[in-house]
C-alpha cells in the first residue's frame, strides 16, 4: 500500500526505506568470497563498508549491481510493511577508477546524459549549473575528458549518479587517490546527497570512513558486521576495529 498525500497531511510519516541483503553468498570455483551476507540498510545514511584489501567489498557490490551472478540470496527494497524489487535504474554505481567516455568533452557528456534521461530527471538544471555544483573548473569543460585529472573525471562520473537519483548508491574506493582538497569536496557533496537514498561507502581506509560515515559496518570472513555507535567515539575504537579485522584473509 503507497503512502499517499492525505496520509501527509494527516501527520501520518512516510515509511522509511530500507534496502534488505538477504543471505547472500558468492564463491569463485572452491573460494568462497561471500559467506552469507544478511543485514539491512536504512535510507537517509551513509555506510561505511569497511574492510581489508581482498575481503569481497568490489564483489559484493557487482553482485547487487547484477553484473556478477552470485551463488545464492536476494535483495530488495522494504519499505514499511511491502517490499519491492529492485530495477536497474534503483542503483547508482560509483567505480574506483573512473569511467567516463575519453573522446568526449565534460559538457558533450553532461548533455549527452541529460538529452536521454530527459523524461526521468525531476527539476533539470542547466549544464553550466550542474557543473558549478560538481566544482568542475571553468576552463576544462571543454576539453576532452581524456587530459582530465582522476579526480575531475570522479566528480564527473559522481554528477551522472546524482542526477539519476537512484535510491541506493555503491561508491566504491571514489576517494582514493584524490588530492585532499578534492577529497573533501566530495565529501561534502555525498553529505549533502544522502537524504532520501542510501549510500554504501566502501573503503578500507577507516580514516575516511569514520569522518564521512554514520554508520559502519564491516565484511569480515565474507559476513557484514555491524559496529554499536556507542564504541564509535572511544579512545580504543580504531584498535577493536583493527583487531577485528587482522585475521580476516585476503580474497
Amino acid at each position: 500500500m503507497e503512502w499517499t498525500p492525505q496520509e501527509a497531511s494527516a501527520g501520518i510519516a512516510k515509511p522509511k526505506t530500507e534496502f534488505v541483503i538477504s543471505h547472500l553468498a558468492k564463491s569463485y570455483g572452491k573460494k568462497e568470497v561471500l559467506t552469507d551476507v544478511d543485514f539491512a540498510f536504512e535510507e537517509g545514511k551513509i555506510y561505511g563498508l569497511l574492510g581489508r584489501n581482498g575481503s569481497g567489498k568490489t564483489t559484493l557490490f557487482n553482485c547487487l549491481n547484477s553484473d556478477t551472478d552470485f551463488n545464492f540470496g536476494k535483495f530488495f527494497f522494504r519499505i514499511g510493511d511491502r517490499t519491492e524489487e529492485v530495477q536497474s535504474d534503483d542503483i547508482g554505481y560509483v567505480l574506483s577508477t573512473p569511467t567516463v567516455p575519453d573522446f568526449m568533452t565534460g559538457r558533450e557528456f553532461l548533455k549527452f546524459y541529460l538529452d536521454i534521461h530527459k523524461d526521468k530527471i525531476v527539476n533539470p538544471k542547466s549544464i553550466n549549473e550542474y557543473l558549478d555544483f560538481m566544482m568542475i573548473p571553468e576552463d576544462t569543460r571543454d576539453r576532452l575528458m581524456k587530459d582530465y585529472s582522476h579526480g575531475t573525471r570522479n566528480k564527473m562520473q559522481m554528477l551522472i549518479n546524482i542526477i539519476g537519483r537512484p535510491r541506493l548508491m555503491l561508491l566504491d574506493e571514489p576517494l582514493t587517490s584524490l588530492d585532499v582538497v578534492v577529497a573533501e569536496e566530495m565529501k561534502n557533496i555525498l553529505r549533502d546527497q544522502k537524504d532520501g537514498r542510501i549510500i554504501i561507502f566502501s573503503t578500507h581506509l577507516l580514516d575516511i570512513a569514520l569522518d564521512l560515515c554514520d554508520e559502519i559496518v564491516l565484511l569480515n570472513h565474507g559476513r557484514l558486521e555491524p559496529i554499536d555507535k556507542e564504541n564509535l567515539g572511544s579512545d580504543d575504537f580504531k584498535e577493536k576495529i583493527i583487531e577485528a579485522l587482522r585475521d580476516a584473509g585476503d580474497e
